[in-house]
């Protein structure tokens, strides 16, 4: 393949491949690297691409492989990433608040079980149609729409239990 098909292969992906990361790491720096590191991988094995999906679909399947390595190389250096940044003064309580909500739907997120997460993730962070979901996961469009209902009802008496406490 040409490096000009490629170019255009990365304009048109790359927003949705890196949405779809930082959904998954839910670190914007790690996203961005395993984005750039996603298109590496596509460009080296660009001949093993068969065309039988959609390369945004090839694509979230390298991503995806990406991150589970990332995940396992964690859990064998077993290190705690901090995070250095400071609230500014203004509006604290607000900016708190606002912080709480959406750590409690990423807590939400995370508590369901492995196949929800990812398409929950797919669809929300990757902004996937349910086709492109069901074609990386390898289920029909129809489980991948009740999966997605599913999580969302979960999310949602999840965060409603939250607010009443």
């Amino acid at each position: 393949m040409d490096k000009k098909k490629m170019d255009e292969i990365y304009r048109e992906n790359a927003a949705m491949i890196y949405r779809y990361l930082s959904g998954l790491t839910q670190d914007s720096g790690l996203a961005e690297e395993l984005t750039q590191e996603t298109f590496f991988q596509a460009v080296k094995g660009i001949d093993k691409f068969r065309g039988d999906c959609k390369i945004s679909v090839w694509l979230c399947g390298i991503a995806k492989n990406l991150w589970y390595k990332e995940l396992e190389k964690r859990k064998r250096r077993k290190t705690v990433n901090l995070d250095d940044t400071i609230p500014s003064p203004e509006s604290v309580e607000n900016q708190s608040l606002s912080r709480l909500k959406q750590t409690e739907v990423f807590r939400q997120i995370h508590n369901l079980d492995d196949a929800t997460r990812e398409v929950m993730y797919l669809r929300l962070a990757g902004e996937l149609p349910f086709s492109e979901i069901s074609a990386i996961i390898g289920k029909t469009e129809n489980w991948a729409r009740v999966t997605y209902y599913r999580g969302k009802q979960k999310i949602v008496e999840g965060m409603k239990e939250w607010n009443e406490n």
